[in-house]
């Protein structure tokens, strides 16, 4: 596949660039320019980002960053059965646990969602850092969710992390899934406090609190698009019948919008 020109494969991190040290060099420079590729596309483009990571995964399999981001990249397109396999190759390789919550999160979507509250219990839970932690919280309150436990969903939720006034990088995520149960559990005064609560600390917009807070205000988005639209059609009928009375009264041909005329 195609990589453009200002790709260099230096954009990844220096921890990715030490591990693919081990490779030939130009191996190593066409590796890392395909992971940079995975990581520039796998948000709006994750089916060409897979793509990628296929290519790298084909050329050094034997490096976790590889594995790892090969996984991500199976995960973002939704081959969950193919992400785990990717992340337990990557977790075997480093004897880390970071991948531990999204390898539960793959159990989900394989419909094991049992499995990732077994994994949620588990020691290596305890080994998280607290952003690890928190996510681990997450993927078990949905797994409570998919289990039609709502009540224990958000119980699962509560936690220091989400009574703390500090904002964190995980503290919208975890502010919105709480909000969401309590709306889910038909808990609407208390899901509007929260929504309100994750629009305090969604600074960058990363979820639609905002939209949600809204619509239990009861507010309504006007599409100013289909507004405007309406609007040229309003004119258009305005102008085809002044033009068509013109026609009727001088007999000359009127040019216009191409409409038919009656």
């Amino acid at each position: 596949m195609p990589i453009p020109e200002d790709v260099t494969g230096y954009e990844i991190d220096k921890d990715v660039q030490q591990e693919l040290q081990s490779l030939p060099k130009g191996l190593a420079e066409d590796v890392a320019k395909n992971l940079v590729m995975v990581a520039k596309l796998i948000d709006e483009e994750p089916e060409q980002a897979y793509a990628y990571s296929r290519i790298a995964l084909r050329l050094a399999s034997r490096v976790a960053a590889v594995r790892e981001a090969a996984g991500f990249a199976a995960y973002a397109t939704q081959k969950y059965s193919e992400a785990l396999a990717e992340f337990r190759a990557a977790r075997r390789m480093t004897g880390s646990v970071e991948l531990w919550p999204v390898m539960a999160d793959c159990e989900r979507g394989l419909g094991r969602p049992e499995k990732a509250l077994e994994m949620a219990g588990a020691p290596e839970v305890h080994k998280l850092d607290k952003a690890g932690q928190v996510e681990m919280r997450l993927v078990a309150a949905g797994a409570r969710r998919d289990l039609d436990q709502m009540d224990a969903a958000i119980v699962t939720l509560q936690s220091p992390e989400l009574a703390s006034n500090s904002v964190q990088p995980w503290t919208a995520r975890l502010r919105y899934a709480y909000a969401d149960a309590l709306l889910a559990a038909g808990r609407e005064d208390e899901a509007r406090e929260w929504f309100a609560k994750v629009v305090e600390s969604d600074k960058d917009g990363s979820t639609d609190a905002s939209d949600r807070l809204a619509e239990l205000d009861g507010v309504e988005f006007v599409d100013l698009d289909t507004v405007d639209e309406d609007d040229e059609d309003d004119e258009g009928d305005d102008i085809a019948e002044s033009g068509a009375g013109a026609e009727i009264e001088t007999g000359t041909d009127v040019e216009g919008d191409g409409r038919d005329k009656d």
